[in-house]
Protein backbone atom coordinates (compact mmCIF):
# COMPACT_ATOMS: atom_id res chain seq x y z
CA UNK A 1 0.00 0.00 0.00
CA UNK A 2 1.17 3.68 -1.06
CA UNK A 3 0.34 6.30 0.97
CA UNK A 4 0.48 9.89 -0.72
CA UNK A 5 0.51 12.79 1.35
CA UNK A 6 0.05 16.43 -0.07
CA UNK A 7 1.42 19.61 1.69
CA UNK A 8 1.41 23.33 0.63
CA UNK A 9 -2.26 23.89 -0.09
CA UNK A 10 -3.54 27.30 1.07
CA UNK A 11 -4.81 31.01 0.48
CA UNK A 12 -2.95 33.23 -1.72
CA UNK A 13 -3.79 36.31 -3.83
CA UNK A 14 -4.06 36.67 -7.64
CA UNK A 15 -0.55 36.70 -8.63
CA UNK A 16 1.36 34.68 -6.35
CA UNK A 17 2.82 31.88 -6.11
CA UNK A 18 2.74 28.37 -4.00
CA UNK A 19 4.32 25.28 -4.02
CA UNK A 20 2.78 21.87 -3.29
CA UNK A 21 4.49 19.05 -2.48
CA UNK A 22 3.36 15.34 -2.25
CA UNK A 23 5.54 12.63 -0.84
CA UNK A 24 5.01 8.77 -1.29
CA UNK A 25 5.44 6.20 1.45
CA UNK A 26 4.69 2.97 2.05
CA UNK A 27 5.61 -0.25 0.21
CA UNK A 28 6.60 1.04 -2.77
CA UNK A 29 8.20 -1.04 -5.25
CA UNK A 30 8.57 0.84 -8.45
CA UNK A 31 7.40 4.41 -8.69
CA UNK A 32 6.54 5.08 -12.55
CA UNK A 33 5.61 9.07 -13.02
CA UNK A 34 4.04 10.99 -10.68
CA UNK A 35 1.65 14.05 -11.29
CA UNK A 36 -0.72 16.31 -10.13
CA UNK A 37 -5.04 16.77 -11.05
CA UNK A 38 -7.40 18.98 -9.65
CA UNK A 39 -11.05 19.29 -8.85
CA UNK A 40 -13.21 22.85 -8.73
CA UNK A 41 -16.32 22.30 -6.85
CA UNK A 42 -18.97 21.23 -9.22
CA UNK A 43 -16.40 20.17 -11.83
CA UNK A 44 -14.35 16.99 -12.65
CA UNK A 45 -10.95 15.98 -11.82
CA UNK A 46 -8.55 17.27 -14.59
CA UNK A 47 -5.62 16.40 -15.13
CA UNK A 48 -2.74 19.59 -14.78
CA UNK A 49 0.78 18.37 -14.65
CA UNK A 50 3.11 14.59 -15.07
CA UNK A 51 6.72 13.90 -15.09
CA UNK A 52 7.62 10.82 -16.24
CA UNK A 53 10.55 8.58 -14.47
CA UNK A 54 12.90 10.31 -16.43
CA UNK A 55 12.27 13.73 -16.58
CA UNK A 56 10.16 14.44 -19.13
CA UNK A 57 7.02 16.67 -18.26
CA UNK A 58 3.55 17.34 -19.52
CA UNK A 59 1.02 20.32 -18.90
CA UNK A 60 -1.93 20.78 -19.44
CA UNK A 61 -2.68 23.92 -21.23
CA UNK A 62 -3.93 25.99 -19.07
CA UNK A 63 -1.08 26.33 -16.78
CA UNK A 64 1.86 25.80 -19.25
CA UNK A 65 4.68 28.46 -18.26
CA UNK A 66 3.18 29.75 -14.86
CA UNK A 67 3.26 25.71 -13.07
CA UNK A 68 6.46 24.23 -12.69
CA UNK A 69 6.76 19.86 -12.10
CA UNK A 70 9.86 18.61 -10.37
CA UNK A 71 10.48 14.90 -8.44
CA UNK A 72 13.21 14.13 -5.85
CA UNK A 73 13.32 10.45 -6.61
CA UNK A 74 15.34 9.60 -3.46
CA UNK A 75 12.81 10.72 -1.82
CA UNK A 76 9.67 9.63 -3.42
CA UNK A 77 8.49 13.60 -3.64
CA UNK A 78 6.87 15.16 -6.78
CA UNK A 79 6.22 18.84 -6.72
CA UNK A 80 4.12 21.83 -8.37
CA UNK A 81 5.46 25.16 -8.51
CA UNK A 82 2.75 27.51 -9.13
CA UNK A 83 3.79 31.13 -9.92
CA UNK A 84 0.96 34.02 -11.28
CA UNK A 85 -2.07 31.88 -10.00
CA UNK A 86 -5.23 32.99 -11.21
CA UNK A 87 -8.56 32.56 -9.24
CA UNK A 88 -9.25 29.94 -12.10
CA UNK A 89 -6.80 27.66 -10.68
CA UNK A 90 -8.41 27.40 -7.00
CA UNK A 91 -9.23 24.00 -6.62
CA UNK A 92 -8.67 20.91 -4.55
CA UNK A 93 -5.03 19.37 -5.87
CA UNK A 94 -4.45 15.50 -6.31
CA UNK A 95 -1.63 13.88 -6.18
CA UNK A 96 -1.01 11.02 -8.17
CA UNK A 97 2.06 8.46 -8.03
CA UNK A 98 1.78 5.78 -10.41
CA UNK A 99 3.79 2.34 -9.38
CA UNK A 100 3.98 -1.41 -10.77
CA UNK A 101 0.82 -2.03 -8.11
CA UNK A 102 -0.79 0.70 -9.86
CA UNK A 103 -2.25 4.50 -9.38
CA UNK A 104 -2.41 5.66 -5.88
CA UNK A 105 -4.14 8.95 -4.89
CA UNK A 106 -3.41 11.65 -2.19
CA UNK A 107 -6.23 12.93 -0.16
CA UNK A 108 -5.89 16.12 -2.05
CA UNK A 109 -4.84 19.79 -0.62
CA UNK A 110 -6.68 22.77 -1.33
CA UNK A 111 -5.66 25.95 -2.91
CA UNK A 112 -7.40 28.92 -3.20
CA UNK A 113 -6.86 32.58 -4.87
CA UNK A 114 -8.70 35.63 -4.39
CA UNK A 115 -8.10 39.43 -3.60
Amino acid sequence: QVQPVESGGGWVQPGGSLRLSCAASGSISSIHAMGWYRQAPGKERDFVALIRTGGVTNYADSVKGRFTISRDNSKNTVYLQMNDLKPEDAAVYYCRIGTSTGPYWGQGTQVTVSS
